[in-house]
């Protein structure tokens, strides 16, 4: 009777390793998953960061490349702990899966209050951004954003191509008589700035503000989603972990 018990013991011990290894490497896929998301919208999507005043969106992204690579050091850790079956080692993955659960929670629900705000702030950030800094000493980072918004979106200005009557770049003789910048044109070119006619630049309704509103938003649900998403499955690597902890007789000290 006991050696049928040790047995059905020791079989459920055996099967928890395994599922928690089978785990364990598609933790740390996912872990690259996270960092890659995180590093992606940094990376390809840094231009736009610079014309936010909030660093709401960039802080998520870092949150996500962190627990990623913490995700990855982790799963690797998580497969020692399994196979060598070392209480300890357990202890200090379940602390681990406990913190990257934390991190990512706080990264979706950061992604999830910047959402609620991203349109008050743009209407009131960005037309002041673009008015002020386009074009400005020690402001090639800003320069840069808005010519790529309005290129990439196809849009002229905030609100409006008439935002740029105020711009101090337009007002001033460096702007050699454009009335919106050449990255409004349709058809880019030197100068091209000069003449704002409906067939020569961008008339979008909304402006640019539509636009980078949308993007943001449509980023900031990748961001949350796979923040929380990745979360919510740590709860099953922390409960088989719990389970091979309790299996597992006491180590001798």
């Amino acid at each position: 009777m006991g050696t049928n018990e040790e047995k059905q013991e020791k079989c459920g011990t055996i099967c928890l390793k395994y599922l928690l290894f089978t785990f364990n490497f598609l933790f740390w896929l996912a872990g690259g998953a996270v960092m890659a998301v995180g590093i992606w919208t940094l990376v390809e999507k840094s231009d736009y960061i610079s014309l936010l005043s909030s660093k709401i969106y960039a802080v998520s992204a870092y949150i996500l490349i962190v627990a990623g690579a913490i995700v990855m050091v982790t799963g690797v850790l998580g497969c020692c702990a399994t196979f060598k079956e070392q209480r300890r080692l357990l202890r200090v993955y379940f602390v681990l899966l406990l913190c990257i659960f934390m991190l990512e929670i706080l990264a979706g629900v950061l992604a999830y209050i910047y959402y609620q705000q991203l349109n008050e702030e743009l209407r009131e950030n960005l037309r002041e951004t673009m008015v002020q800094q386009y074009h400005q000493p020690e402001q090639d980072h800003v320069t840069k954003a808005v010519d790529k918004l309005q290129q990439e979106f196809k849009c002229c200005g905030s609100n409006s191509s008439s935002d740029w009557t105020d711009s101090v770049w337009i007002r001033s003789i460096a702007s050699d008589g454009r009335v919106v910048p050449d990255s409004c044109c349709k058809s880019p070119s030197d100068r091209c700035g000069q003449r704002d006619h409906p067939s020569n630049i961008y008339k979008v309704e909304g402006g640019c503000i539509t636009k980078l509103e949308n993007f943001i938003l449509n980023h900031l649900q990748i961001i949350g989603a796979v923040g929380v998403g990745v979360a919510c499955v740590q709860i099953v690597g922390m409960v088989f972990t719990c389970c091979l902890y309790r299996s597992l007789k006491s180590e001798p000290y």
